[in-house]
């Protein structure tokens, strides 16, 4: 019985992998893979994030991809009455609480590093702009949770030049920070934004 179901699941699965791609090809979209089949866990940060639309294209993408992303969430609401649209949407709950009085909290950090451990197959999603108006300083708590975790970060993107999304370039984090950021952000400095006077990378490691 078991057997049987997963077998739907993965053709239902292939199904709208193929509805996905080609309702982006139907827009005029081209997909990007750069994502090894073998990787099973890795961090996806996705930018430049100045439009709605963003979302659309990016989910389409991923999904034409077959990637299903996680994205954590604060604990409380994996609890009805949201808990199973936050769940089918790929949530994954952070519960930040100290485990015993006097404790201090535990860092974001530290605990999407550990759901790498618990968790053999986990892509997780970050958005580092972690808004759609201009930042010139990115988040980078994603890349300390992949060095932490000892996995790569997949370099998600929209660019609305080429009508292009998708997946395109892994980065294997070396310890050194600044190389490796400067790295990430040439990638996205080659790419255009929906709105690009919206989107910056991160100055502080990359400049014109």
């Amino acid at each position: 019985m078991l057997a049987k179901i997963r077998t739907l699941y993965l053709g239902y699965a292939v199904v709208f992998e193929k509805l996905a791609e080609r309702s982006l090809n139907l827009m005029g979209w081209e997909i990007d893979n750069h994502c090894p089949l073998e990787l099973d866990q890795y961090v996806m940060i996705a930018a430049p994030h100045t439009s709605n639309w963003d979302a659309l294209y990016a989910r389409l993408g991923l999904k034409a991809l077959g990637v299903n992303v996680r994205l954590t969430i604060k604990d409380s609401y994996m609890k009805l009455p949201f808990g199973p649209f936050v769940r089918a949407m790929g949530g994954i709950g952070i519960d930040r609480r100290p485990k015993a009085p006097g404790e201090a909290r535990p860092s974001m950090v530290q605990l999407m590093t550990d759901l790498f451990k618990n968790h053999p197959k986990l892509v997780m999603l970050v958005t580092p702009e972690a808004t759609r108006a201009r930042q010139e300083q990115w988040k980078t708590g994603f890349y300390h949770v992949a060095l932490n975790a000892g996995v790569p970060i997949a370099l998600a993107y929209m660019d609305y030049a080429k009508k292009k999304t998708g997946v395109g370039k892994i980065v294997h984090p070396t310890g050194d920070f600044e190389k490796d950021m400067a790295e990430i952000m040439a990638f996205y400095a080659q790419v255009q934004a929906k709105f690009p006077e919206s989107f910056s990378v991160d100055t502080r490691y990359y400049s014109e």
